[in-house]
């Protein structure tokens, strides 16, 4: 059973999503369907839509609520992200999940509906950790809330982190509530020369230990480990681990962040960068060469033609993890789920959008 916070009640619902929620009924009664669009700047993410129509989600822009006592932000789904983390660098916090920030367009409701994160994913935790409440509008045009703004109301808890990642194929995120973290004391790079098969051993030894580590990756035969914390907590992590450079600032992690394109890879003609999840300790797939490798061993880069998805996607499975087309030209960028994952997902579709009036193709092309 979903928890649902159902229809928005004791709270007025503003003007502009009002507007936004008669578009989406107009075009649900004369059988349109519509593409979400806020900065735009993940369009090349996931397949094109079906749809021609934009539903533009930029009017929708403001912070509505923080609390920094609290940790808890409250903003419009169309408000840029640069303009959230301004706000929040200074009472000296941060979003900890590490959004990829892929232009000064990219948008709160952008973030959560992409459900990416950073390198300091397994350490801090990923998009869905973070989101406590949304408000959206579903496809029949109707304005909903789940969940809240503190972590001990947890009505509609579940479908609010069912928005992450799903792309705007279940509704138009109108606002959201968002858990925050204090920024560290401290925070430095330490880095050490390694090739491949080195960096995979040191990585898997050194989430072994309670070090304070918010990051670790390996880039260009190099291995990089980011440690936060008190300025005690960093000094101590130098002396016992004696990297070959230390910096206070600098190393990989906004390009990380970000993704860049070269550093992912995927800058020559023709090739598609294929991200790989896996478990830490599984081996690299044969044949391959990955790039880049991010979140302590569980995110690969893999530069490749478009047509090796399948056998990536299958080496992938057979280790526990998944693999998809971020970037390039493909005909499917997500594997096809198992049939009773796939069953599930066009139930919540149905409960949601029956319609399709959202984002129609974007997933997949049967959602």
């Amino acid at each position: 059973m979903i928890a649902a916070a159902g229809p928005a009640a004791g709270r007025p619902v503003d003007a502009a999503t009002t507007a936004l929620a008669q578009q989406v009924r107009t075009a649900a009664a004369e059988g349109r369907s519509l593409r979400i669009r806020g900065g735009d700047s993940k369009a090349f993410y996931g397949a094109a839509t079906a749809s021609d129509t934009e539903l533009d989600t930029r009017l929708l822009c403001g912070i509505l609520d923080y609390e920094p006592s609290e940790l808890v932000l409250t903003a419009r789904a169309g408000t840029p992200l640069v303009e959230i983390e301004q706000a929040l660098a200074e009472r000296g916090q941060m979003l900890g999940f590490e959004p990829p920030r892929f232009s000064s367009a990219t948008t709160l409701g952008g973030v959560v509906a992409a459900g990416l994160s950073g390198p300091a994913r397994p350490f801090r935790g990923s998009a869905r950790d973070f989101v406590l409440g949304v408000e959206l509008v579903n496809g029949h045009g109707e304005v909903l809330r789940f969940g809240g703004q503190v972590m001990k109301n947890v009505a509609g808890y579940d479908v609010s982190r069912l928005q992450c990642g799903a792309l705007g194929t279940l509704g138009v995120l109108t606002r959201v509530s968002l858990r925050v973290v204090p920024r560290p004391a401290r925070e430095a790079t330490l880095s050490w020369p390694a090739e491949r098969a080195e960096a995979a051993a040191r990585m898997v030894a050194l989430q072994a230990k309670p070090w304070p580590t918010t990051g670790l990756a390996h880039v260009g035969n190099r291995l990089y480990q980011r440690v936060s914390g008190s300025a005690a907590a960093i000094d101590d992590a130098v002396r016992r681990l004696a990297p070959e450079r230390v910096e206070e600032t600098g190393g990989p992690w906004d390009d990380l962040r970000d993704h860049a394109p070269g550093v992912l890879g995927d800058a020559a003609a023709g090739r598609v960068a294929w991200r790989l999840a896996l478990p830490p300790a599984a081996p690299d797939p044969d044949g391959y060469a990955c790039t880049v490798v991010d979140w302590g061993g569980a995110l690969r880069w893999v530069a490749a033609a478009a047509g090796d998805g399948a056998a990536l996607a299958s080496f992938a499975a057979r280790h526990g993890g998944h693999a998809q087309a971020f970037r390039g030209a493909v005909e499917a960028h997500f594997a096809t789920p198992p049939p009773a994952l796939a069953a599930l997902m066009q139930r919540v579709k149905q409960a949601f959008d029956p319609a399709r009036v959202f984002n129609p193709g974007r997933l997949y092309p049967w959602l």
